[in-house]
């Protein structure tokens, strides 16, 4: 190294000296000590996945032996002493239960009597022990003794007299000899199989930290619902009265518990709440709930049933809500119609895997929800079943327009479909077409019956946000005494339901200005998908609904589609809830069309229209052979009804007086057909041509 070494003077004085080594590239680098290669091999052993597991392995079964032991001595005690029946006295005291708890406290006292009973037994039992020795062994050697007499006469040998006590003394020397074999083997197994009960008792139990579980025991992925699991993750709750509670409870909380029953894909638990704990402190906190119970929030719902201080937990099986349910019954049945009076619509499952049916019967409708949670399909899919019934009649207006809808055309009398002001306007128009309709009807003689005429608008938001206004300043939008759209819901809100005219609505996102609240509150059925906020579930659902723990703000955008929560009379909600979570059947678009060509294929043909006529100019004659459209022959009645909804303004009033004044002389009278009045098409088309055929002739003369 001597020639890579410089050094360095400063003018000829002594100085110190300056060294620089310059290590060549080529030179090698320098050994890491063992001591240090020791200590990297050491951590990477210790600290190696495998390593951990080992240990942890054999720190688990060595505690299942310690946590064995102690589960049988609790055992023990409580099998030899009151203990247990002071435990559920105390848990029956503590629950307000008295009359239980007198029950235990009897049994307790039965218990320590008998017990009593035996130990004074035991003082006695020695002395009658020996007694019964003595007059035993006196017994069985006169037996004995009698037995070799009986033998020696039959042998003619006298030795034979005592052949039975000696056979009976052999064998007690072989059993000895037996014993004195086993004895010392059994002293050295013995403890090892007492100690293979102890674990076996641990392990069964998971008597180990949760640090030393294996891991899909220590995550709880999938972990069933048992009433410690349950007892526990309220108890960690955060609740500091229900902490206490549970402390004094003898049972450690297990007299809260109903019995845990099987619902769907989950398990369903009452649970009875000790004094001073609220119902509401239980459902404020769902996520560490469902965090304690080794489940995701979306897998854990909380109502409120009848019984006071009383939560109802349903708890998914871990990833249950993630996998799709069947399809419906409208795809798979192609025989299946409707009943719109006494019919129920298939729209899905609820939690439990029961199926989900609504009635729609003079009902009024409002689904709301984020955008592309499935909203329109779950509207649709009503509707689909509803077109079933040839009966019921259909006023369309799509706002959003990229064709949801579009199959309707043929069977609604009006669709509408755009997203634009002049759309909103149509719809409007509509719907006050409807009024109308609704208001010809309320004047019909008492007891009259008629057709349920459903009013559909989705993303009616639209409606409530246009800024167009009409000729007279009147607003079409808002939701004010003026705006137009406003005022017409709210009519059909306040006296459609007595003549079957609905309304119908499909929101998304929902304010106060896009939805107010007169019409959100005039729906019968009210229905949600996800939403953001807590409020926006107030809105979508109303208070009532959600103080009773519907929280459609808790479903997840995005993965829980389809799924929605109802409010509504026309489904069957258990007894002390306010609403119901329902997974909707998914009907894609190639599945309605088919059901809507069998809901055509029931009816006699309608003409749909896609535009309000505004024409105050109208042509009776053209306007009825439109609405009765490609049907050999419609009711009189049906085409009143017709003509109605297709303009309410000029036919509005009509009767069958009006219907028969335009058709007298023209050839297309009505006539009878099967004990009712009809009106036939191809009179209609004949009394058509036959008046352009006569107004060309004029023209000419």
């Amino acid at each position: 190294m001597s020639e890579n070494v410089i050094h360095l003077h400063k003018n000829t004085q002594p100085a110190p000296v300056t060294t620089l080594t310059v290590v060549p590239d080529s030179a090698p680098a320098a050994p890491v000590p063992l001591w240090v290669r020791s200590g990297r091999a050491v951590k990477t052993v210790v600290t190696h996945e495998t390593t951990k597991t080992t240990a942890r392995a054999v720190a688990r079964h060595t505690l299942y032996v310690a946590g064995g032991a102690k589960i049988a001595a609790k055992r023990t005690w409580d099998g030899r002493t009151a203990s247990r029946y002071e435990r559920m006295f105390r848990a029956a005291e503590a629950a307000g239960n008295y009359e239980v708890a007198a029950e235990w406290e009897e049994r307790g006292q039965r218990f320590r009597a008998e017990r009593h009973r035996r130990r004074m037994d035991l003082l006695h039992s020695p002395v009658d022990a020996a007694k019964g020795v003595l007059v035993g062994t006196g017994m069985g050697i006169g037996a004995l003794v009698a037995l070799g007499v009986v033998l020696a006469i039959a042998n003619k040998d006298v030795t034979d007299v005592i052949s039975p006590i000696m056979a009976v003394i052999e064998f007690i020397r072989l059993i000895i000899t037996i014993v004195q074999v086993v004895w010392g083997p059994a002293l050295t197994i013995g403890p090892f199989l007492a100690l293979l009960a102890l674990w076996a008792v641990g392990s069964k139990q998971q008597a180990a930290p949760a640090w030393a579980l294996p891991d899909n025991v220590r995550n709880g992925e999938g972990e069933p619902i048992t009433p410690s699991i349950v007892v526990k993750a309220l108890r960690d709750l955060g609740v500091p009265a229900l902490r206490n509670a549970i402390k004094d409870m003898g049972d450690a909380g297990a007299s809260m518990l109903g019995p845990i029953r099987i619902a769907g894909c989950g398990v369903e638990v009452d649970v009875t709440l000790p004094s001073g704990v609220s119902t509401i402190e239980i459902q404020q906190r769902r996520r560490k709930l469902a965090e304690n119970l080794s489940r995701h929030e979306h897998e854990v719902f909380i109502t409120i049933p009848t019984a006071a201080r009383t939560v109802r937990l349903w708890v998914a099986d871990s990833g249950a809500l993630d996998e799709p349910i069947g399809p419906s019954p409208l795809v798979t049945d192609e025989t299946m119609t409707a009943d719109y009076g006494k019919g129920r619509a298939p729209w899905g499952q609820d939690l439990r895997g029961d199926a989900a049916a609504l009635s729609l019967y003079q009902r009024h409708l409002l689904i709301t929800g984020l955008s592309n949670q499935g909203k329109t399909v779950a509207l649709r899919s009503l509707a689909l079943w509803l077109a079933l019934d040839k009966s019921v009649q259909f006023l369309m207006g799509d706002l959003k327009g990229v064709g949801d809808w579009a199959m309707f055309d043929g069977l609604a009398t009006t669709l509408i479909q755009g997203p634009t002001d002049e759309h909103v306007i149509q719809v409007t128009e509509m719907v006050e077409g409807a009024v109308e309709e609704m208001n010809r009807r309320i004047q019909a003689p008492p007891g009259t019956v008629f057709p349920a005429l459903i009013v559909l608008v989705d993303e009616a938001q639209m409606a409530f946000m246009c800024p167009a206004k009409d000729d007279d300043k009147r607003p079409y939008g808002g939701s004010k005494a003026n705006s137009r759209y406003f005022m017409a819901v709210r009519k059909i809100h306040n006296q459609g339901r007595a003549v079957n005219v609905l309304m119908w609505q499909g929101t998304q996102d929902p304010t106060d200005q896009n939805l107010p609240k007169l019409v959100r509150e005039g729906a019968h059925t009210r229905a949600s998908l996800a939403l953001g906020t807590e409020s926006q579930a107030r809105m979508a659902l109303g208070d009532k609904a959600v103080d009773g723990g519907a929280a459609p703000n808790m479903l997840r955008p995005g993965l829980d589609q389809g799924t929605l929560v109802v409010a509504s009379s026309g489904i069957d909600i258990p007894a002390g809830q306010a609403s119901l979570t329902v997974r909707t059947h998914y009907i894609d678009d190639d599945a309605a069309k088919a059901i809507i060509d069998r809901a055509k294929a029931l009816r006699d043909g309608v003409t749909t229209l896609h535009a309000v006529d505004r024409d105050p100019d109208r042509d009776p004659l053209a306007d009825i052979a439109s609405v009765v459209g490609t049907a050999e022959r419609v009711r009189t009645k049906d085409v009143l009804s017709r003509l109605g909804t297709l303009n309410a303004g000029a036919y509005g009033g009509w009767s069958f007086l009006d219907l028969k004044r335009v058709l007298d002389g023209t050839g297309a009278e009505p006539y009878k057909s099967d004990g009712v009045m009809v009106v036939g098409r191809d009179r209609l088309a004949r009394a058509l041509a036959n008046r352009d055929d006569e107004g060309s002739a004029s023209a000419a003369e």
